[in-house]
């Protein structure tokens, strides 16, 4: 008795163990015809080998069919083959070569139905290594790409509503990053890079889950910074343009939260927000609070013990992504930080400027009592017979005689000899010595100092 249920146990174990080993999403799409040709006996058995994780024999039978009847009428359907047997078999260096397959394959037969499913499987390949929101992007920006290509380009494919929800998946992760860039500036107080990270997320993905949040911050950050320029001590000319300028995008960006997303946390406060500026309150079309609501209902969320685990996972959370709306499939110019820097100093200059032109004052000559105009005299310049102080003496007074110089030489006389001083207190100067009439010794010959 006992030996008989030991035996059951090892049959259902090696049965759960051989439907384990077959993969049941690898599917003959040339099952249903009933053809003994060798070509077709050929792409019936490498599918077999593919359904059970096989991947170098289906290989090997598709390059096989394909070398030996380049004529068969399966050659493109062996081409796609070796394509999903590097994409079944998984892996980073396996599905770089099955999208170089896939690319192969759009190149040859453009016009067939399945090139759709090639550049999905191109999509699925880059969407399956996307990485967080925080980390690497290239491979969601990638996906992005070449799910837009697919809605753009094959727009009557079976795949357009498969591709269009992981598009609108991607999208959030892209737009997550971006916003969490934002408000990095955002809390950093770099105004011009928060506007411009802000204002480009905003235009680029609408469907984002934070979108409210994003535009509030947006438009707090044109806000704030009309307030410093309030209180700087530009000219009024360039300080109210750039005033109005930062307040009228602050009011737009609220008035966008309550025209666009009326049934998000945000609305309330960009109505207090524009009744801070003095600005009008729109109110939210029937059709726009009905289509924000849809949005939200569409939505997943994400509880604490999912946020928890998310901690240990590597590909991103994709649960509040909208399942209701079209995906963005044209990027709308992006916003710079540089050029909202650039724009503000030309403004703040070309205010200089204008104040300048106003302040700057001509000169004007009076006119003596007769009304003749008096003839422009020439610049007084220093003269050794007057005065150093540059004041010219009355036509009566003697000019004063110039000082002794230092350097003055007596032609061999000797310097004990004394002068009275300019000033004609009495005093003795002594007239330095000349350098002809003293010998010099031993360094002095060489170092005349």
């Amino acid at each position: 008795m006992f030996r008989r249920i030991t035996f059951a146990m090892l049959l259902g174990v090696l049965l759960l163990a051989g439907a384990a080993c077959t993969n049941k999403h690898v599917k003959n799409p040339l099952a249903q015809v009933d053809s003994k040709q060798p070509d077709k006996v050929l792409f019936d058995r490498a599918m077999d080998a593919m359904k059970h994780n096989k991947y170098d024999v289906a290989r090997l039978s598709l390059q096989t069919l394909i070398n030996t009847y380049p004529d068969s009428e399966y050659v493109a359907r062996a081409k796609l083959g070796i394509g999903d047997s590097w994409y079944a078999e998984g892996g980073s260096a396996a599905w770089a070569q099955a999208e170089s397959e896939y690319r192969d394959f759009q190149t040859f037969f453009p016009n067939m139905p399945e090139a759709a499913e090639a550049q999905y499987k191109i999509a699925e390949i880059h969407y399956r290594q996307m990485e967080k929101p925080d980390r690497d992007y290239t491979h969601a920006k990638r996906a992005e790409d070449e799910f837009r290509t697919l809605l753009l380009q094959y727009p009557d494919s079976k795949l357009v509503p498969e591709a269009r929800l992981k598009l609108l998946q991607v999208q959030e992760v892209l737009a997550e990053r971006e916003y969490r860039i934002g408000h990095f500036y955002y809390m950093r107080e770099s105004w011009p890079a928060a506007i411009a990270r802000l204002k480009s997320l905003t235009d680029t993905y609408p469907l984002y889950s934070k979108a409210d949040e994003a535009l509030y911050e947006l438009g707090d950050a044109y806000a704030t910074e009309a307030k410093l320029i309030r209180n700087s001590k530009l000219p009024d000319t360039a300080k109210n343009k750039l005033i109005r300028e930062y307040e009228d995008n602050a009011a737009t960006a609220f008035s966008k939260i309550i025209t666009r997303y009326p049934v998000m946390p945000r609305a309330e406060d960009a109505r207090k927000r524009l009744a801070e500026l003095d600005r009008p309150i729109p109110k939210p079309t029937e059709e726009a609070i009905a289509l924000n609501k849809k949005e939200v209902e569409s939505r997943g969320s994400v509880g604490r013990f999912d946020r928890v685990m998310d901690n240990f996972h590597k590909r991103p959370e994709v649960a509040t992504a909208t399942k209701f709306g079209e995906p963005t499939l044209v990027d709308p110019k992006q916003t710079d930080a540089a050029t909202i820097v650039r724009s503000a100093n030309e403004e703040v200059l070309a205010g200089l400027e204008e104040a300048r032109k106003a302040n700057n004052k001509v000169s004007v000559q009076p006119v003596s009592g007769d009304g003749k105009i008096p003839v422009s005299q020439p610049t007084p310049r220093s003269d050794p017979s007057t005065v150093t102080s540059g004041v010219q003496p009355a036509p009566g007074d003697q000019a004063a005689p110039p000082p002794a110089q230092v350097n003055e030489i007596n032609d061999g006389q000797s310097s004990s000899s004394s002068k009275a001083s300019p000033s004609g207190s009495g005093k003795k100067q002594d007239d330095t010595s000349s350098s002809k009439s003293k010998k010099k010794h031993g360094l002095r010959k060489l170092i005349p100092f």
